[in-house]
């Protein structure tokens, strides 16, 4: 038959025919492979934060009624993606299929959030959530909860029967140095309880110090990456992903209540997916948006982890895939606190991997923060630098490698401030007016702004460049 009587993808399959059986099992292979690079960027929200649970249950012991809080601030001896050293941490994961429903009951002036375990947002705590700072009574109420629901509590309903708390306590300004007992006084106010449990039989609270210790709470970086992946599958409700992605995952052999065991061949791509997925997202975030939508400004290098979207990642027609995937790479926890215009009570996390010429960051040369005067932070501000690959803190001698608007860093005559990143502290710079850096290695700097107000929204306060010395 002559081609021109063949159809299109006739002519263009092997004339028709059958492919090779070589051909045909590379082909597959590489379906396989790209499957899984997708399934790496979807479920790193959930990767993220289960391993965030399995490195603080394994140090401090598993229960709703354990909180572990920080309370000497968190260093970079504890391995989670950009913490911040500048506040009390308290964090704790919840299963709502073990114990029913639970209420917490969150203290005045906490800034937090619930969030299910893809980290989608259950409710902001504090000045952005329904208790408007006050404090109050949330319950949350498993997936699959069809019993009584009372009155009197603010009431979310997670799509995960697993839960993460992130509550965040402010210090108190010492004798020219952050307080943090006054944050962890705050934190240790929370009580969290079963609904139906009789108060003489709800166990105790206990909060462990986090601090100080060598804690690792990173996602997994080899096979386990999936092994975790599918527990997770198994222990969640169908309704928690939706059935095109659980196509995908199914793909890979993924598939809720079937065993996983993938062959030799399949092991071989999922070891390649979980090496080189990171080095995807990594290389997103180095090469830049072609959109723009991530610099906080048309004239500075600072950028915003949200691009310019919500605290979903959703864009106005779409769901930001590769820019979520960078999220969870190298941060946790997202809410609308942290995202949304609000003057006075929510957040804001200007973070920049370059300087005034467009250079990376790089911890063996030492560079210059201008901050003019008049810090649009109603509460507090901080500076801190990370690792660029997952936001780790680096680690040196100094291990808080971050400062704050809690010490008396000196100021210019104008009232304006200048702190310094480098390997070695500049003759002449102030202690808490210098962060040290790795030498050899590129880094993050995040910006914070607590309380953030009019003038940061609008833009008649931004902070300089980082300037190379």
């Amino acid at each position: 038959m002559s081609d021109e009587h063949a159809s299109p993808l006739l002519r263009q399959i092997n004339d028709g025919n059958w492919l090779p059986q070589d051909e045909a099992e590379s082909l597959r292979s590489e379906l396989f492979y790209q499957r899984a690079i997708h399934a790496y960027f979807t479920m790193q929200p959930a990767l993220n934060v289960i391993g965030m649970r399995d490195g603080s249950e394994a140090a401090f012991g598993r229960g709703y009624n354990v909180l572990p809080i920080w309370k000497d601030r968190m260093d970079s001896r504890t391995w989670v993606p950009t913490p911040n050293a500048d506040v009390i941490y308290s964090m704790n994961y919840l299963d709502l299929k073990e114990t029913g429903p639970l209420v917490v009951n969150a203290p005045a002036n906490v800034i937090g959030m619930f969030t299910d375990f893809f980290q989608r947002t259950l409710t902001d705590v504090g000045a952005i959530g329904p208790d408007r700072a006050r404090g109050g009574l949330y319950l949350l109420l498993p997936p699959d909860y069809d019993g009584h629901v009372p009155g009197g509590y603010f009431t979310f309903r997670s799509p995960t029967y697993n839960v993460f708390l992130f509550f965040r306590t402010i210090m108190g300004k010492g004798d020219g140095v952050p307080d943090p007992s006054v944050g962890v006084a705050v934190a240790e106010r929370t009580r969290i309880f079963p609904l139906w449990t009789e108060e003489k039989n709800a166990p105790a609270m206990e909060f462990p110090n986090a601090s100080g210790i060598r804690l690792n709470m990173m996602y997994p970086t080899d096979a386990s990456y999936w092994t975790k992946l599918k527990d997770f599958i198994d222990y969640e409700p169908v309704s928690a992903i939706d059935p095109e992605l659980r196509g995908v995952l199914a793909s890979i052999g993924i598939i809720k209540g079937q065993p996983f065991d993938p062959s030799d061949w399949q092991q071989e791509q999922l070891q390649r997916a979980v090496e080189t997925a990171p080095k995807m997202i990594l290389a997103l975030a180095q090469l830049g948006r072609d959109d723009q939508r991530n610099r906080y400004y048309d004239d500075r290098q600072w950028e915003q982890a949200w691009a310019g979207g919500t605290a979903e990642w959703m864009q106005e027609s779409y769901l930001d895939v590769n820019t979520r995937a960078r999220f969870f790479q190298y941060a946790y926890s997202s809410a609308p606190a942290m995202n949304i215009h609000s003057t006075g009570a929510g957040s804001k996390y200007p973070f920049t991997y370059r300087d005034a010429d467009g250079d990376f960051l790089n911890g063996s040369s030492t560079y210059r923060l201008h901050l003019p005067p008049d810090i649009p932070a109603g509460l507090f501000w901080a500076a801190t630098a990370y690792n660029v690959t997952d936001g780790t803190m680096p680690e040196t001698e100094q291990l808080l490698p971050s400062t704050n608007g809690y010490y008396e860093i000196p100021k210019n005559d104008d009232g304006s401030i200048d702190l310094w990143f480098g390997p070695s502290q500049p003759d002449g710079v102030a202690d808490p007016a210098f962060v040290q850096t790795v030498p050899g290695r590129d880094f993050i700097v995040a910006f914070r702004l607590y309380g953030s107000e009019t003038e940061f929204y609008d833009q008649t306060w931004k902070p300089d460049d980082l300037v190379k010395a």
